[in-house]
């Protein structure tokens, strides 16, 4: 979408202290922990455009609270698992000879979004090691979210999602659906009923690049948009909340609700 496009079809312009009124009625307070997955297309036009966004998260969490986004980088993997789109494969050997190590500052977020992108070069803001799916981090909880996230089952317990899960956190989806719910590929490794695969990244170890390998499940986050609609007809309001945030339908929901009712409905499935 241009930003003709973006303001030919907002109504009024989304300013910070119109998105700040927007996640307080929604149910964000001070001092929570929340994940956020954002459309800033869905959101209309926004005065200082993700920056605002940004900053308008922080305002309403607060210092003590801790705003996280996925950061992920799937790009930065073996060139042969690439499918969307691939590349042939008499390029494989240069690709694994020249491509840059994984870098969390350097690094840029792959399909992620243009808040996300934004996110993780902000002031303050701490973003995990893993090479394909790291988190961004910011607030009181940061640096304990985002520390020892290990190659093995990226995003399962011992990840930031399995982190955010033990602090009670929250999921905000702004403008998008719970295909974006990073969140439920915990409530897929919990279920057991994944199957193993193997996935290798260039990564820095002692200043030197190495290709290493790692355990990675293959996700199914195709079922997800089924398992969102049944999880909204059983949720209760404390679990989730509803609204609008500049133009966007918008969700607040419990990240633990979200993760025990994936669980459960895969493992009963």
């Amino acid at each position: 979408m241009t930003e003709q496009d973006a303001i030919r079809k907002t109504r009024r312009a989304v300013t910070r202290s119109a998105l700040v009124e927007d996640f307080h009625r929604l149910g964000l307070k001070k001092t929570m922990t929340v994940i956020v997955h954002t459309s800033m297309s869905r959101i209309g036009w926004v005065c200082g455009g993700p920056v605002t966004v940004i900053e308008a998260l922080q305002e309403v969490l607060t210092a003590e609270g801790t705003l996280v986004m996925p950061a992920h980088s799937a790009d930065v993997s073996d060139p042969s698992d690439w499918d969307n789109p691939a590349v042939p494969a008499s390029w494989w050997q240069s690709i694994y000879a020249e491509m840059p190590p994984f870098d969390p500052e350097r690094t840029p977020t792959l399909g992620m979004g243009r808040v996300a992108e934004c996110f993780r070069t902000f002031p303050g803001v701490k973003r995990s090691s893993h090479p394909i799916y790291s988190f961004a981090a910011w607030g009181a909880g940061a640096s304990a979210i985002i520390s020892e996230h290990a190659l093995d089952d990226g995003l399962g317990p011992a990840s930031p999602l399995g982190k955010i899960y033990d602090r009670n956190g929250f999921v905000l989806l702004l403008g998008v659906g719970y295909g974006n719910n990073t969140s439920m590929h915990l409530g897929e490794c919990l279920a057991g009923r994944l199957r193993m695969i193997r996935r290798s990244s260039p990564v820095l170890i002692h200043d030197e690049k190495q290709w290493v390998t790692y355990r990675d499940w293959n996700y199914h986050e195709e079922r997800f948009s089924r398992i969102g609609k049944a999880f909204e007809k059983s949720a209760g309001s404390k679990a989730l909340q509803s609204g609008m945030i500049g133009q966007a339908k918008s969700m607040l929901m419990s990240q633990r609700a979200i993760v025990d009712f994936t669980f459960e409905t895969i493992r009963k499935g």
